[in-house]
C-alpha cells in the first residue's frame, strides 16, 4: 500500500500548461470520482490552486497507478504524456507525505511562508471528505499536515511582514504604475485572493477602489466590508474605460479580458495606459491583450520577480521550519508503518482519529 502525489507547481510548468489543469470547486467530486473508478485510487484528494495542480491518493500498486494518474492529468490537460510528463513530479512516501507538509507550511509556495495556502489545503480535503473520497490514510494525512503547518507558523518568524499573492500584485502595480493613493483599481472577483488583495490596497492608501463579481451579493459584501464600491457584472467595459489599475481573480474558464475587448476599451480611452494584473488560473486575460499600446499585462508568473525579493529575509526561518516538517513528517511515517502492520483492512476503512 503506498501513498502517492502526482502533481506540477510554478516551478515544473508554465502558466500555460497549469491552467489546462486547473480544478474549479465544482468539477472536484467529478475528478474525484473518476479518479478512484479510472486511476486505481482507494482513496485521492485534488489541490488545485493558481500555481499547483496535485493528486494525493492512497493506492495498492505505486507504478502503475503513477501511469494512470499521468494518463488521467494527460487527457484533461488536452496533451500526450509525452508532452505532459518533463512538467509533472511524482512520488510515494516517504516523499509524498513530506510534500504535502512542506507545501501546506507555506515552504514550496511561489511566496516562501504565504498563508493562503494553509486554507487552500484545508479547503481541498474538505472537498475530498465530503465528496467521500477519502479514508483513514489520507484523513491522517491531512490532519497531519495541517498540524504541522500551525507549527511552523507559532514556532518560526516565517510569517513576520506576511505577504501573498495579492499583496505581491499590489507591489507590482505600485512599481508600474506609481503612487495608489490617487488610482482608481478594479477589482474583478470577489474571492479570497480578491479579498486579500483589496486588504491590501487599502493599507496602502488607495481610495478608489470598485468590485465587480458576476454574483453581485458577493462584490457588495465585499465591497461594503471593506469601504470599497460595487458594480453590476454589466457595467464591466464602462469601468474598464475608467479604471487605472484591473486586478482580477475569478475562476472563469475562460478569458473575460480578449484583445479585442480591451483594444475597444484603450480607444475609448484615447490610449490612456492601462495596467492590467491577471491572478486568475486558468488565466482571465488573454496574453495578446499585452501586445496593445499602453496596455501593460502581467500574470502570475511575472510576479516572481518580485517574490524573490520579498522572500529574501525569510529563507533563515524556512529553515527552521524545515526542521520541524522533517519531525511531523517522521511522525506520520511512524503511525503509518503500524497501519501497514495491521493489515490492509485497517488501512482501508474507517475516519481518521483526533491527530
Amino acid at each position: 500500500m503506498h501513498i502517492i502525489l502526482v502533481g506540477l507547481n510554478h516551478n515544473s510548468a508554465p502558466l500555460e500548461v497549469r491552467e489546462r489543469l486547473a480544478v474549479s470547486p465544482e468539477h472536484l467530486p467529478d475528478w474525484l470520482q473518476r479518479l478512484k473508478r479510472d486511476a486505481g485510487l482507494q482513496e485521492a484528494a485534488i489541490l488545485s490552486t493558481c500555481n499547483r495542480v496535485e493528486i494525493y491518493g492512497r493506492a495498492p500498486e505505486a507504478d502503475v497507478t503513477l501511469r494512470q494518474l499521468e494518463g488521467f492529468l494527460s487527457a484533461q490537460a488536452h496533451m500526450t504524456c509525452e508532452q505532459l510528463h518533463p512538467h509533472l513530479y511524482r512520488h510515494t512516501e516517504p516523499h509524498s507525505v513530506r510534500h504535502l507538509f512542506a507545501v501546506t507550511s507555506g515552504l514550496d509556495s511561489m511566496v516562501l511562508g504565504e498563508d493562503e495556502i494553509l486554507g487552500q489545503v484545508k479547503r481541498a480535503y474538505e472537498h475530498a471528505r465530503a465528496s467521500g473520497a477519502t479514508g483513514k490514510v489520507l484523513n491522517v494525512l491531512f490532519q497531519r499536515a495541517l498540524n504541522a503547518a500551525k507549527a511552523v507558523r507559532s514556532e518560526t518568524s516565517i510569517g513576520q511582514g506576511q505577504i501573498s499573492v495579492g499583496s505581491v500584485a499590489v507591489d507590482f502595480a505600485q512599481k508600474i504604475f506609481g503612487q495608489l493613493t490617487r488610482a482608481l483599481v478594479l477589482l474583478i472577483g470577489a474571492g479570497e485572493i480578491s479579498e486579500l488583495t483589496l486588504q491590501r490596497l487599502k493599507k496602502r492608501g488607495v481610495r478608489q477602489v470598485r468590485v465587480i463579481n458576476r454574483s453581485p451579493e458577493r462584490a457588495e459584501a465585499l465591497a461594503r466590508y471593506y469601504g470599497a464600491t460595487p458594480v453590476a457584472w454589466e457595467a464591466l467595459p464602462e469601468e474598464l474605460v475608467a479604471a487605472d489599475i484591473v486586478i482580477s481573480s475569478t475562476s472563469a474558464p475562460q478569458a473575460l479580458l480578449t484583445r479585442e475587448r480591451v483594444w475597444e476599451t484603450m480607444r475609448q480611452r484615447h490610449q490612456r495606459p492601462l495596467c492590467l494584473i491577471d491572478l486568475g488560473v486558468p488565466r482571465n486575460i488573454e496574453p495578446a491583450v499585452g501586445e496593445l499600446e499602453n496596455v501593460y499585462r502581467f500574470d502570475v508568473d511575472d510576479l516572481q520577480r518580485l517574490v524573490a525579493q520579498s522572500c529574501h529575509n525569510r529563507q533563515a526561518a524556512a529553515l527552521d521550519g524545515a526542521a520541524i516538517v522533517d519531525h511531523k513528517v517522521a511522525q506520520f511515517l511512524s503511525w503509518w508503518q503500524e497501519e501497514l502492520a495491521h493489515g490492509p483492512k485497517d488501512v482501508a476503512t474507517g475516519h481518521a482519529p483526533q491527530a
